[in-house]
Parts: C-alpha cells; sequence; structure tokens
C-alpha cells in the first residue's frame, strides 16, 4: 500500500526518504526559506525536483533562464545559484513578489534575478524576441500551462529544455481513481498538455515520476 510522504508527492515514501537523505543537507537561508514555505503552506519544488533541475542546467551550461510561477524566490535562486544563470522569473501574487524580492536581495542576487510581476500569459505574451532562453521553467497555474506554451517555445533557444513542474498532480494524471471532482479541469488540461508535449514535431519530451511529476521538453 502507498504511504505518501506528501500530499503531491506521487512516489512511495521509502524512495523519496531515500533520495532525500543522499542529496546534501541546505544551509543558511535556503533553508530558512524552505522552513518558511513549511510552515505557511507555500508551495516550492520538491527537494529531488530542484537537485534535479540544478544538475540539469549545469550539465547544460544554461546562461539565461525564464520562470513562470516566482512564489517565494526558491526555485529561482536555485537555478541562479547552481551555474550562475541570468534568471528572469514571473509572478502574479504581489504578496509571493514581494516576498520573492527580499530573498533574491537577501542572497545578493538582484543583479542576476529580474521578477516581473503580472499574469504569465500576459507577461509573456509582450516579451520580446525569439529564442532568448536556454531552459524555461513553468510552474504556476497548471491548468495555463497550455496558454502559457505557444510563447514558451517562441521565447526557447533550439537546443533549449522547457522544463514542467507538477503534471502529474499527485497523481491525478494518470488515473482517474485518484481524481477528485473539483481538479477536473486541471487533470484534463494537464493531460492535453501533456499529450500535446508528446506529439509535438519540434519537441522530444520525457516525463519523470519525481516530485510532483516533471516534464522535460528537449527544442529539436
Amino acid at each position: 500500500m502507498k504511504s505518501w510522504i506528501e500530499d503531491d508527492n506521487i512516489n512511495y515514501e521509502y524512495i523519496i526518504r531515500y533520495i532525500r537523505d543522499t542529496i546534501p543537507p541546505r544551509e543558511g537561508y535556503i533553508k530558512e526559506m524552505e522552513e518558511f514555505a513549511k510552515a505557511n503552506d507555500v508551495p516550492i519544488s520538491q527537494p529531488e525536483s530542484i537537485r534535479f533541475i540544478e544538475i540539469l542546467l549545469k550539465l547544460m551550461r544554461a546562461e539565461k533562464i525564464l520562470e513562470v510561477g516566482s512564489a517565494i524566490g526558491y526555485s529561482a535562486i536555485r537555478m541562479s545559484k547552481c551555474c550562475g544563470a541570468d534568471v528572469v522569473t514571473v509572478e502574479l501574487s504581489d504578496e509571493m513578489a514581494d516576498r520573492a524580492e527580499e530573498n533574491i536581495s537577501r542572497m545578493g542576487l538582484d543583479q542576476k534575478i529580474s521578477l516581473i510581476r503580472g499574469d504569465g500569459v500576459k507577461v509573456l505574451a509582450e516579451m520580446p524576441g525569439e529564442g532568448v532562453f536556454d531552459a524555461i521553467f513553468v510552474d504556476a497555474a497548471k491548468g495555463q500551462y497550455m496558454e502559457f506554451f505557444p510563447n514558451c517555445m517562441r521565447l526557447l533557444k533550439k537546443g533549449g529544455v522547457l522544463i514542467s513542474d507538477n503534471v502529474l498532480y499527485k497523481g491525478m494524471t494518470a488515473t482517474d481513481e485518484l481524481v477528485v471532482r473539483r481538479k477536473i479541469t486541471i487533470v484534463r488540461r494537464l493531460r492535453a498538455y501533456l499529450d500535446m508535449l508528446n506529439n509535438h514535431e519540434g519537441l522530444s519530451t520525457a516525463i519523470l515520476p519525481i516530485g510532483d511529476g516533471v516534464a522535460l521538453s528537449f527544442k529539436e
């Protein structure tokens, strides 16, 4: 029988605990951000997910990253620090944006991370240029992933990677047995999004069962 370590994790508890025990402990202000997120029920990337993303970005030697969904700035900070990349991050909530800017400043990353306030769909549509970013991390409203996609594709370089978080959504994306009524629309949209990623001629996509599910899409 499956035992859950967190409500939004899709793996067995013993696997999660083992993997997390292998990850170097976070210290200082990074640890403080994790504790704040836990105490205030703020969703941030799970340890195994962000660790995987950090290694991926290092392998890519990513220099410029776009994030859709800042929350408190945790993942933007982790991504910038791991490879020295410049990060543009977008956040709708003024409360979260205020907290993110404070965290970015306290980490001394004001010159590396730029936060844009506003709805991700509108902000992305207004961003100029094509092929601007080495990697794009989508971790905002799950029901809007399909709406973010056209401009993510425009802004992503050839050879770049689109990283979509929480795509298995507590396991509900994978089986109707877990779907709760109030989440039906989100689950349908996530299934359509993953189907689109996997069948898009310009992408090669893999779905990984870590954290709450991560989709990696390489732009051909």
